[in-house]
């Protein structure tokens, strides 16, 4: 069976300016389609792996390493009261970390956000307002690629 990210991966010279924020060595960094948590993005490791126990262990430290830089960026452009970090695998087995910025007006703030997300699956209304952010998504795409970029020549 094909992996929806290892396709992906394969293709990354196809994506926009506004997906494809960053290639790291381990990882993929994309913008997400949920602006609502704004800067929200996927990591998606270089291999395909199920879980992360599955890197070896200087892969791995560098994935990790790689979430926390993104991360760093996101709360630099978000200014997010919080991040919140998810690696599941449920619907796609090959190891990709979401990361939510989490604002303080978020009238959620206390609730996971895959339960708004189910909801924008069957509310066309829901959907647009999660996918539709505060901010073009070019412009949040271009302010993380040079937080990244600052971060990266500093060795933040």
């Amino acid at each position: 069976m094909a992996c929806y990210f290892c396709e992906k991966l394969s293709r990354l010279h196809e994506l926009t300016e506004e997906e494809l924020v960053w290639q790291f060595p381990h990882s993929v960094a994309l913008l997400g389609p949920w602006q609502y948590y704004t800067g929200y993005c996927l990591l998606i490791a270089r291999r395909h792996a199920t879980e992360i126990f599955q890197l070896p262990d200087g892969e791995r430290q560098g994935y990790l390493d790689e979430m926390s830089l993104l991360a760093h960026a996101i709360e630099q452009v978000a200014r997010p009261r919080k991040i919140n970090y998810e690696l599941l695998g449920n619907q796609v087995p090959h190891l990709h970390w979401h990361l939510f910025s989490r604002q303080e007006n978020d009238p959620e703030h206390l609730k996971p956000v895959w339960l708004a997300i189910d909801r924008a699956e069957r509310d066309p209304a829901e959907k647009e307002r999660l996918q539709a952010g505060t901010r073009p998504r070019r412009e949040l795409a271009e302010e993380l690629r040079s937080e990244i970029s600052r971060m990266e020549i500093g060795k933040w």
